[in-house]
């Protein structure tokens, strides 16, 4: 029998319920067509026959994630009153999904071929995107306005050059190149095994898959790893290439404020630090995946962070930024005066972060912190951060602006694990951070310095800075402020001076295990205390 098929319609080779314990009720002697359409007001995606109208099968695609694997395709959707697991094999192969996520209602669909089971899941992909996400005009000519609050706090350019540049291996190797970073991974997820072995495991943000593979390798019953960048088909590429460890990890490609799973995680992964922590606003990402995801109590891979800040002293920096205006100062530049914008200039120069790597001898107080736990923080904290500053200053010097840098904690349940990139531990791919004020300070040991850090964030996926900070001499008050766009960093890269043997950068190591155990065995937020001889000491924690 010849079928006509029409436009945003396929045909079915063969449907059947997954359960043994029920069946479709289509007749066997005529085809079976699935089409995409938008009846109830809503794109949907509907089973039916032309003898057996009212027999239909229909799941809302507003609420549908597509899941594409290497032997399988299948589908998660929801009905009108309960969840429906949609499974799409092109050879066949059962993949049992009903029984794993307790999903009320499972159909097994088969194609003629390969070619038709793609065609079927671009056109689910287009009419998903194109229709729910976007907001394009509907068939019947409504409107859908369904947004995720991704692209509700992001602007579109930003986050289309975000997910490009994520999208490209050659930034891929710069952090697995990392392999202070890569490495503390590694450890905190191997060395606590009893985490991971028989877990459901999300990798939110996956990238490469790096981390994904690891919890496999941990033990993990099966890894969702979620990218919204061009980097999934990667990911599925170096995944497929491990065997012993693919079958038990998928690759879903979206982002996770939209994506569907079919079951909870017992435990989040991610590595959603930018540069002084918040750059990039992935831990807002990170703490909806929790809300979405994670079972009650589950754990999170890390679970704190923190920044920590304190002032320091570099004149040469300072000299550097002021230096760069000196161009504007031309009154005849090919017969152009130029000084009208030498102001702007000036303040332009100083409105960008330092991103280096400098030595922690230039920092002229002891460090304070700002804890962020990501178990419990609510994602519009995030938006602002506001942290007060009060500092004993150790020497007699001139403050050029704030020194910050962060932490993570990987809380595993048997080897608690840090992730810093404190100035003298071992270089990371985020150095640190340097606010500089664009007027300098003066201070006297033992003198007070307060002030306020906040942190404000925009739609470009990243935050203003605004800094102050004061300090009395005599009867004068001092006051120095800034406004810094952490989008827009001065990347400086320049490697730390060689350390006196009484400066050693193991110290700050050392200091760091004191405080993971202090924080293991009372639970509490440990926080370095300024000691006698603190002036002579690396204050990094």
């Amino acid at each position: 029998m010849e079928v006509t098929v029409k436009e945003n319609e396929f045909v079915v080779l063969s449907i059947s319920e997954v359960s043994s314990s029920s069946s479709t009720s289509f007749s066997k002697s005529e085809p079976v067509f699935a089409r995409f359409g938008s009846g109830s007001g809503a794109p949907e995606l509907r089973f039916g026959q032309e003898s057996q109208s009212g027999a239909d099968i229909v799941i809302v695609l507003r609420a549908s994630q597509a899941f594409e694997g290497a032997s399988y395709l299948y589908f998660i959707g929801v009905n009108v009153v309960k969840f429906v697991a949609v499974i799409l094999m092109s050879n066949g192969i059962d993949f049992g999904l009903l029984n794993q996520t307790g999903y009320s209602r499972g159909i097994s669909i088969q194609f003629k071929n390969e070619e038709e089971s793609r065609a079927f899941h671009c056109a689910f992909e287009q009419w998903k995107t194109e229709m729910v996400v976007q907001g394009s005009p509907l068939p019947n000519g409504a409107v859908s306005t369904s947004t995720s609050k991704f692209d509700e706090k992001i602007e579109a350019s930003s986050a289309k050059m975000y997910f490009h540049y994520y999208g490209q291996l050659l930034h891929q190797q710069n952090m697995l190149q990392d392999f202070v970073r890569t490495g503390t991974y590694y450890a905190a997820v191997i060395e606590n095994r009893a985490d991971f072995l028989g877990r459901v495991v999300v990798d939110v943000g996956a990238g490469s898959g790096i981390l994904s593979l690891f919890a496999a390798q941990a033990g993990a019953k099966h890894v969702y790893a979620i990218e919204a960048s061009e980097m999934a088909e990667y990911a599925k590429k170096l995944i497929a290439g491990n065997p012993s460890l693919n079958e038990r990890i998928t690759v879903i490609k979206g982002k996770v404020e939209e994506v569907e799973l079919p079951v909870k995680a017992d435990i989040l992964i991610s590595e959603p630090m930018g540069t002084l922590l918040v750059n990039e606003r992935m831990l807002e990402s990170y703490v909806i995946a929790r809300d979405r995801f994670l079972v009650p109590n589950g754990k999170m891979f890390p679970a704190v962070g923190r920044i920590h800040m304190a002032p320091f002293s570099d004149e040469y920096l300072y000299m550097e930024i002021a230096n760069k205006a000196i161009f504007w100062q031309q009154q005849s530049y090919f017969g152009v005066d130029l000084t009208p914008l030498q102001r702007s200039a000036y303040e332009g120069y100083f409105s960008q972060p330092v991103v280096d790597a400098f030595d922690p001898r230039l920092l002229v107080a002891p460090a304070i912190s700002h804890v962020i736990n990501f178990t419990s923080i609510k994602e519009e904290d995030l938006y602002e951060i506001e942290i007060p500053l009060k500092f004993a200053c150790s020497v007699s010097t001139r403050i050029h602006g704030l020194a910050c840098w962060f932490d993570v904690l990987f809380n595993g349940s048997t080897v608690p694990r840090w992730l810093t990139t404190a100035p003298g531990a071992p270089t990371t791919h985020w150095y640190q951070l340097r606010c500089v004020l664009s007027q300098p300070l003066y201070v006297m040991p033992g003198q007070e310095i307060t002030g306020h850090f906040r942190l404000v964030a925009h739609k470009a996926q990243s935050y203003t800075i605004y800094l102050t900070l004061s300090a009395t001499v005599g009867d004068m008050l001092q006051t120095s402020s800034g406004k810094l766009d952490l989008k827009e960093p001065y990347y400086r890269m320049s490697q730390p001076q060689a350390y006196s043997s009484a400066q050693e950068p193991n110290q700050l190591l050392q200091t760091q295990d004191v405080l993971t155990q202090s924080w293991v065995e009372d639970g509490s937020v440990p926080v370095q205390q300024p000691s006698p001889n603190h002036g002579a000491e690396l204050h990094s924690l």
